[in-house]
Formats: structure tokens, C-alpha cells, sequence
């Protein structure tokens, strides 16, 4: 595994110079286009890594699974579900169209209006959100060297107007209980989490193991919903390029604009990759090419 997770790496890099680093977010616009990491980890023990893979980065989007997680442990699946669909949106991740033609139903959990939906459904039912994020992250990962990248989280609010309007128009169509402003705040930071590879591969194993977590066999998770939150990442985790990723690679996956991408093979692995270079869609260029390549030499995918 360590010698063509290596292999691997190496040919990724190759695409690398084709993609762009997020500029929209400045302080995404900094870190360097040439990085490039890898991690696996097995649900029967195991883990490689190559590459940049202990470095940590702004995870961005693939936070979003864990306030999914944490909604669902909050108000329960039936009140959740009442205020945000299941279905892929076929449009941009930061996209207001259906939102307004739809009367304030998100379609699905990992596009941002759906995403701020869930962070509200935290939001409205603490006094911490964050500190219940972070604690969560941290039990699911097994590492309490998880943390908010304060000038991302800075950079984010300066910069979020398209967020913002997201969320006042959820607000003025009911689809909010909080305050707008305290919404955006714990939306920012949970997207301004820094974690490494390795991190991200532990915290999503649970995933892949029926809700157990990785190094203490801790059920964290019942095995029908990691069932069903695998499901919508096979269906909905990298936006409006999720037919294009299931046909190349064949995983469910979730990806950020931070440039990383958590791929599950149930039963298995969980495997991130992060390198910031996106395509024209926001996902990882080099990151999708190197889960394309894992799971044609492995032979391994839910096809």
C-alpha cells in the first residue's frame, strides 16, 4: 500500500499547474498550489500516509459532514429532514436559484444553503456550537490537536456577502431560527477547521466501520446512519460534479475548496487527499486524479 500510495502521489502531481488555488477567500489565495498530501486509514488498523499528509489545511466544506452529524444527534433525523432535502442540486455550491424558486428548501445538506440550515439547527439549540463541533471532530478523529484557523474564519466573514444573502433569504422564508448573524459566525468557523490528512482519514473511518470509531471501537455512529450519510456523499458531496467524480472514481467522497477531499470504501478505508489546487467546479484537481487512480489499481469502489 505504501509503495503505490507513493506511486500515486507522484503521478497526481503531474496535473498540478492546470487548477487554481481559491482566491475568492484571500486567505485560501496564500497557501501554496504545489502541496500535495495523502492518507489512509484501515478499519482493520493500518495507516499510509505520503506526501504533505501531516500538514494541516482549512477543510472548508467537509466540515459540513460533521455539523450533518452532529444536526441529527441535536433535533433528530425528522425535524432535520423537514427542513432540508436529500436530492443532488445539479447547480453551484454557493448557488441562490433554488433556494428562491423552492421556497426555502435546500436540497441537500452540502450545498452552503443547506449547510446553514444544518449549522442552524446547532445554533438554535446551544450556547457553543463551535466547542460542541470541535468536541465532536476531536472524538471522531482520536486527536484534540484539532482547531479553528482564526484568519481563515476572518477572512471567510469579510468575504462571505454571497453566504450572507444565502442566509437572509432562508431567514425570510422561515428556513432559519437564530439570529443571521449568528449563524454565519459558527458557519464560518466550522469551514475555518484545520486538520491534516491524517486527521481527516481517522475522523471519517467511522464511516467506513459502521460507526465505530478507529482506534477504540467507541460506537459513535448507528450502522444505518453511516449508511445513509454515505449515501448522500456518494450523491451529493461534490456538488454539481458528483456524476462526473461517482464515474471516475466511484467513491463517496466529500471535497472543500481548502482543496481536500475524504473518500470512504466501506468496510475498508477512509482515504484523504489534499492538494489546493481546484478544477472549474471547486473540487481538488490533483486530489480527484489521485482517488481516480486508487480506485483503478485497487480495483475498489461501490460499483
Amino acid at each position: 500500500m505504501q509503495s503505490l500510495i507513493d506511486e500515486i502521489a507522484e503521478r497526481a502531481r503531474e496535473v498540478i499547474g492546470r487548477g487554481k488555488v481559491a482566491d475568492y477567500i484571500p486567505a485560501l489565495a496564500q497557501i501554496p498550489s504545489r502541496k500535495f498530501g495523502m492518507a489512509i486509514c484501515g478499519v482493520e488498523g493500518g495507516e499510509y500516509v505520503t506526501g504533505d499528509a501531516d500538514e494541516t489545511f482549512s477543510i472548508q466544506s467537509i466540515s459540513k459532514v460533521f455539523t450533518l452529524i452532529l444536526a441529527l444527534q441535536t433535533i433528530g433525523s425528522t425535524a432535520l429532514w423537514k427542513r432540508v432535502g436529500r436530492e443532488p442540486s445539479g447547480n453551484a455550491f454557493n448557488s441562490l436559484v433554488q433556494l428562491e424558486s423552492e421556497q426555502g428548501l435546500p436540497r441537500n445538506p452540502f450545498i452552503n444553503a443547506g449547510a446553514i440550515v444544518v449549522t442552524d439547527a446547532i445554533t438554535a439549540h446551544s450556547v457553543s456550537p463551535i466547542l460542541q463541533l470541535l468536541g465532536l471532530v476531536r472524538r471522531f478523529s482520536g486527536t484534540e490537536q484539532i482547531y479553528i484557523d482564526e484568519v481563515v474564519a476572518r477572512s471567510e466573514a469579510e468575504h462571505g456577502h454571497r453566504n450572507a444573502a444565502i442566509a437572509h433569504l432562508l431567514k425570510s422564508q422561515g428556513n432559519l431560527k437564530a439570529r443571521v448573524e449568528d449563524v454565519l459566525a459558527a458557519y464560518y468557523r466550522q469551514c475555518a477547521i484545520a486538520m491534516t490528512c491524517r486527521d481527516l482519514a481517522r475522523a471519517f473511518l467511522p464511516l467506513a466501520n459502521g460507526g465505530k470509531q478507529y482506534e477504540t471501537g467507541e460506537k459513535l455512529l448507528t450502522p444505518l446512519r453511516a449508511k445513509r450519510i454515505n449515501s448522500l456523499l456518494l450523491t451529493c458531496g461534490l456538488y454539481d460534479g458528483v456524476g462526473n467524480f461517482a464515474f471516475r472514481v466511484g467513491l463517496p467522497a466529500k471535497s472543500g475548496v481548502g482543496g481536500g477531499i475524504v473518500a470512504i470504501i466501506p468496510g475498508k478505508y477512509a482515504i484523504c487527499v489534499w492538494s489546493p489546487e481546484l478544477d472549474e467546479l471547486g473540487n481538488s484537481l490533483a486530489g480527484t486524479r489521485a482517488l481516480e487512480l486508487f480506485a483503478r489499481k485497487t480495483r475498489l469502489s461501490v460499483f
